[in-house]
């Protein structure tokens, strides 16, 4: 059986030639798979379009570039639908079940973005990422750096330093422990006015989607979190999260204890019933939002700093990771 990141990124990659009213070439099929997130190559692109060409899906017209076969259309819309549109959302529910952080003892794995970037950036990193978490628009200001002369426990590409920023899916571990049940909803653009949240100005589901809304918002560039941490105007990412009405007074209470242990970003959460920030609930059901754990990361992208993040990476011990 071949490896499923191999398949997924095969269902990608058909996705992407079946939207393409003509035929498409490599090169064309891995810019749009870096612009939905997928960090692949053209030569890589070219060795899965040979097993896609072997299994008959695809129809390869000289330099053209390739188009579906029959076969190709009928076994992207129905064989891997399923494990296309639940990858995220399995990916979420895997690392929130890793997460073993108490608020009262400060201690245990949380979850973290990482990183990559030029060590000529170092300062403008940690002076943006430190202002960004303590304006309240990341889930702590604590980080962890990997550099190339000490052990890392991640890669680190040659002239690269890494850095690790807690993600927003530790929030979801730490409802997990406490036995409340919670689905990850939306992924988001909200708009920020007098330093509040307004309302959600775009969204997508992550029941519809194989690769996380905030890497494909990433990609995107939508934000202008400088203005949001300069004049309390602007547009930042965030997650929306449902939980069952029943554990509302839990959940509010869990929340507080994150608070006094020094993780935020979380924002006031809405009625039952109600929709938040112009976002649906379903219904017997209330809102979070939860600011994204990368818009530290997007700030830096908007001051021109080159930076590669792999949102919901890993978990790391929260002991081992620093105030900015």
């Amino acid at each position: 059986m071949m490896d499923p990141q191999i398949e997924r990124k095969l269902i990608e990659i058909m996705r992407v030639i079946h939207e393409s009213d003509k035929p498409i070439g490599a090169r064309a099929i891995a810019d749009e798979l870096n612009n939905r997130g997928y960090d692949i190559g053209e030569r890589a692109v070219r060795y899965h379009l040979r097993i896609l060409d072997e299994r008959g899906f695809t129809r390869k017209h000289g330099y053209a570039g390739r188009t579906l076969t029959e076969l190709g259309e009928s076994e992207m819309n129905d064989a891997l639908i399923g494990d296309r549109f639940g990858f995220v959302i399995s990916r979420i529910e895997e690392m929130a079940f890793r997460t073993t952080y108490n608020p009262e003892t400060n201690k245990g794995d949380v979850v973290v973005n990482i990183s990559y970037f030029d060590k000529d950036d170092f300062e403008t990193v940690v002076d943006v990422l430190s202002y960004t978490a303590h304006s309240g628009y990341m889930i702590s200001p604590r980080v962890r750096i990997f550099e190339e002369d000490t052990e890392a426990e991640i890669y680190l590409p040659p002239g690269k330093i890494g850095i690790a920023t807690v993600c927003s899916v530790t929030f979801d571990g730490l409802f997990l422990k406490a036995g409340i049940p919670v689905e990850p909803a939306y992924g988001g653009i909200l708009q920020i006015e007098n330093r509040k949240p307004s309302r959600f100005l775009d969204l997508i589901s992550y029941s519809g989607t194989s690769i996380d809304p905030i890497k494909i918002f990433m990609s995107r560039k939508p934000t202008s979190v400088l203005d949001v941490l300069e004049k309390g105007e602007g547009r930042i990412l965030a997650n929306m999260r449902q939980i069952n009405a029943s554990a509302y007074d839990q959940a509010l209470e869990i929340i507080g204890k994150a608070e006094k242990a020094g993780l935020k970003g979380y924002l006031p959460p809405g009625e039952v019933d109600e929709f938040l920030f112009g976002a649906p609930v379903e219904t017997g059901k209330f809102g979070i939002a939860v600011a994204g754990g990368i818009n530290g990361i997007c700030a830096l992208e908007e001051t021109g700093v080159a930076i590669e993040t792999n949102p919901i990476s890993t978990v790391l011990e929260y002991q081992t990771m620093s105030e900015l």
